[in-house]
């Protein structure tokens, strides 16, 4: 058992909830060839798959103007609807995603999954929703403190609810939550600060049902987040590889039978054009090299290593193909690497 989580990572490719593609199958497709899949989310098929949007699907007082892409809580509806929704709170299927929400969920629970390892979903974290939902008045709702406090509530339950749904497919299911906005806390200019963060974020975690995880392709305060009581850190590795693996943290992460997704292969077209199986596993394997030195020994490394993608990636001219090709790169990445290991 690897913390909360029953499985050993051994080099298995999982990847981010985000793709660009606008095709459901192929979508769920690429998911579905990797170790440990997870359903996708394509914003570029509807406003709705965004995933700020998806996760406040039933969020009281919320407005969705799919027409001018804008969402937004209407605080006067927020607290003539809270009488409502706390009677509602215990209805776990209020809180499950929706089709309209998510057009590949369902389809993803309809699938066969037993025979995986392990499979995964995602939501938003309540930190990152929080700074960048507004209210009617384009004031972040991280500084309403009646709202940021249902919202930290809300989130925590909708993923327990995904939890105990994918546990139904898969007894090794877990759910990880995305936080882009993490790095921003640590900005003087944010009146939300890491203190009030840390405080907060422990007491969701201690919420959550299942193995409890966090990915993030940006920068945030690493000490901060490796001092969270979770299971695995899913990270951008090709970019921040270097600086991760130099913290006394994250040998004790790894110490303590702790997971890392390490997202090794690029997606964006220029880095993805320059690298090849040898060169994005000379880079990983680099990284390992300073944990080793660091006493962290190499079974402990492989054990609690799964490989992914570096980020999400929408921008790309040509659209879907480079993250296609970074899929099937990480494939060959991790055959490479557990031939290398003798991990069968």
């Amino acid at each position: 058992m690897q913390g909360r989580l029953g499985f050993k990572g051994n080099l298995s490719t999982t990847a981010m909830g985000i793709m660009p593609h606008e095709d459901i199958d192929r979508a769920l497709g690429l998911a579905l060839a990797l170790d440990i899949p997870f359903w996708p989310q394509l914003p570029r098929l509807s406003f709705y798959e965004d995933m700020y949007v998806q996760a406040m699907e039933g969020f009281p007082g919320v407005i969705i103007d799919e027409e001018k892409g804008k969402i937004y809580i209407d605080t006067r509806r927020f607290l003539d609807g809270i009488p409502e929704y706390l009677e509602e709170e215990g209805d776990s299927d209020r809180f499950s995603l929706s089709e309209r929400y998510s057009l590949v969920y369902r389809h993803f629970l309809s699938a066969d999954l037993t025979d995986f390892k392990a499979i995964r979903g995602q939501i938003i974290s309540p930190v990152s929703l929080t700074l960048k939902i507004t209210d009617e008045n384009n004031m972040p709702i991280v500084y309403n403190d009646d709202i940021r406090s249902v919202a930290f509530s809300f989130i925590q339950t909708k993923l327990n609810r995904q939890y105990e749904e994918l546990t139904k497919k898969n007894k090794n299911a877990f759910v990880w939550i995305d936080d882009p906005g993490l790095e921003f806390i640590f900005n003087a200019m944010c009146g939300y600060d890491s203190i009030k963060a840390k405080k907060e974020l422990d007491i969701f975690f201690e919420g959550v049902r299942g193995p409890r995880g966090v990915h993030l392709c940006g920068r945030p305060d690493w000490d901060f987040l490796l001092s969270l009581d979770i299971d695995i850190i899913s990270f951008n590795t090709y970019a921040e590889g270097d600086v991760f693996v130099s913290y006394k943290k994250a040998v004790d992460f790894l110490r303590r039978g702790r997971m890392i997704s390490w997202g090794i292969v690029p997606t964006f077209f220029e880095d993805f054009s320059r690298e090849d199986v040898e060169s994005i596993a000379k880079r990983l394997v680099g990284h390992w090299k300073k944990l080793i030195d660091n006493g962290v020994e190499l079974e402990k490394i492989l054990e609690n290593s799964i490989l992914a993608p570096a980020t999400c990636n929408l921008i790309n001219p040509d659209k879907t193909l480079t993250v296609e090709k970074s899929f099937a790169l990480l494939r060959e990445v991790s055959v490479y690497l557990k031939s290398r290991y003798n991990i069968t």
